[in-house]
């Protein structure tokens, strides 16, 4: 993969601190939705965004709205609960101003109900289970120097075409983006 570095040095630098700064946008979602940081969560999306958790989830439109989501009593459950977001690392394709990234997420639970065991040096647990496991798509904007959600797609990873068509998509952009073949 061979890509034509025709860039100035500043470009490049730009692009890197852009990506610096998504990265930590998307790794700042499990510490907030699992503390339920509502108030972080109001000032990552713009005030129009949209949550979309697709077919037979409710989702939101308006920060606001997002951010009253994660204090709903059914999601304060869920935290005592044990609950744990996991990410992976995000695909970004940089568009300028705009951005697309594209991850997957984990819910992760605590098992409570779970046979215990011991690990040596780390103490007895029931161990957690896998709730879920979501393709996100992250569509960000910068605005007055800073990137912000503008709208969010979650899709179960259930074998249904529809989160891979949201991976395949994050694929193409940048493959698009860099003129690989």
């Amino acid at each position: 993969m061979a890509i034509e570095v025709s860039e100035s040095i500043e470009a490049r630098l730009r692009e890197v601190e852009d990506k610096l700064a998504i990265y930590e946008l998307i790794a700042s979602h499990p510490p907030s939705a699992d503390t339920g940081h509502a108030q972080y969560t109001a000032q990552v999306y713009k005030e129009e965004g949209i949550f979309n958790r697709g077919v037979g989830l409710d989702g939101a439109t308006g920060a606001k709205a997002i951010a009253d989501f994660i204090l709903r009593p059914a999601h304060r459950e869920a935290i005592q609960g044990g609950l744990a977001h996991f990410t992976g690392l995000p695909l970004v394709n940089l568009q300028g101003d705009r951005a697309i990234v594209t991850s997957y997420l984990q819910l992760i639970q605590h098992d409570k109900t779970g046979k215990p065991r011991e690990m040596a040096n780390h103490g007895v647990s029931t161990g957690y289970r896998i709730h879920r496991v979501v393709v996100n798509r992250w569509e960000l904007e910068r605005i007055a120097g800073q990137w912000k959600i503008s709208a969010r797609t979650l899709l179960p990873v259930d074998g249904s075409k529809a989160p891979l068509e949201l991976l395949n998509a994050g694929l193409t952009e940048i493959l698009a983006r860099n003129r690989i073949e």
